[in-house]
């Protein structure tokens, strides 16, 4: 487990702050297109909103609060505390589980998607965690965060990563993004300036764990769109950014599409974090998974006072009011 000087105490903080920074400032939009965001929001997104009535799935949900990807990194978090790093996976699913039962009792409609359900349900029947997680997309990616504070850049971080996600994500696809978010947050912390591209080549040099999809290689797609976003993508405006993405990259659930759109507005906007998020969440798609991922990352090197401090507040008091902090 790592140990925190107070320069990586603050790391840390910002890169939690910056994921649920990212998720609010995308709950609002979340699983709309760039049209209807700016149909209903006026425009794309500048500060945090209330969800509109059209949202389809935080229909109304006042502006500042989080989504699934906060609520359940923080779960994370707490196993990880709780186990010392070494996640009990069978403990784990049932964290996940009464999260759910949780979000249901508040009428939510936030909760585990379908994939991560139906793993966690296989896991308490007894069926063995390599036969659990053969689908799913970007969750264990999205609730990454904590393993990369919680670990140095290594092999226990890659071991913790997998650990993480195996269960509902057990796909070389979810194994390589997962790993990807935790070990750019790790390198941020540790004061490597050049933690996104630190993070592709440490995945690269890992062998390969899960099982075998016919989806897009994550590390292929997040390293193509990164280098474009840092060469050809910083000559365009943010509208012609925002087009190739959404036509070549997409910006769906998918792993290999939203890791890869985090990457690459992260790589970007690398001196601008709030601009990044405001960016994630305007774009279309799964805005609130590819905000908290740039903000968790962005967050880890920048701190907390990286982003813009009245929007922070305002998360932060919200995560305060729901017992989060």
């Amino acid at each position: 487990m790592r140990e925190n000087g107070m320069q990586m105490k603050e790391r840390a903080m910002g890169a939690m702050a910056g994921l649920a920074l990212g998720d609010a400032l995308g709950m609002p939009t979340q699983s709309m297109s760039a049209k209807q965001i700016r149909r209903y929001y006026d425009g794309p997104i500048t500060k945090l909103m209330n969800a509109v009535p059209q949202q389809p799935i935080a229909p109304n949900m006042k502006a500042g609060a989080v989504t699934d990807d906060t609520e359940q990194a923080f779960v994370l978090a707490r196993r990880l505390i709780d186990d010392n790093g070494c996640i009990d996976n069978t403990r784990y699913a049932h964290d996940l589980l009464q999260w759910e039962a949780a979000m249901k009792a508040k009428g939510s409609l936030d909760l585990l998607g379908p994939s991560t359900k139906a793993a966690l349900q296989k896991l308490t029947e007894g069926v063995s965690l390599e036969e659990t997680g053969r689908f799913g997309t970007n969750g264990g990616a999205m609730r990454a965060t904590p393993v990369g504070i919680a670990f140095r850049p290594g092999q226990a971080l890659a071991d913790a990563a997998w650990r993480s996600c195996v269960v509902t994500h057990n796909t070389v696809q979810g194994i390589e993004a997962t790993t990807l978010v935790a070990a750019a947050v790790s390198f941020a912390i540790e004061g490597e300036r050049d933690f996104l591209h630190l993070a592709v080549e440490f995945v690269r040099k890992l062998p390969q764990r899960g099982n075998w999809s016919a989806k897009a290689s994550v590390l292929a797609r997040v390293q193509y769109f990164m280098n474009w976003a840092e060469t050809d993508g910083c000559r365009l405006n943010d509208n012609e950014f925002a087009a190739v993405l959404q036509r070549n990259c997409g910006t769906s659930v998918e792993s290999n599409e939203s890791v890869a759109a985090a990457f690459a507005i992260a790589a970007r906007f690398f001196d601008d974090p709030t601009h990044a998020l405001c960016f994630a969440a305007s774009i279309g798609g799964d805005t609130d998974t590819i905000a908290a991922i740039a903000g968790a990352m962005l967050g880890a090197w920048h701190g907390m006072q990286g982003f813009d401090k009245t929007m922070l507040d305002q998360v932060l008091s919200q995560l305060a009011e729901d017992n989060h902090l």
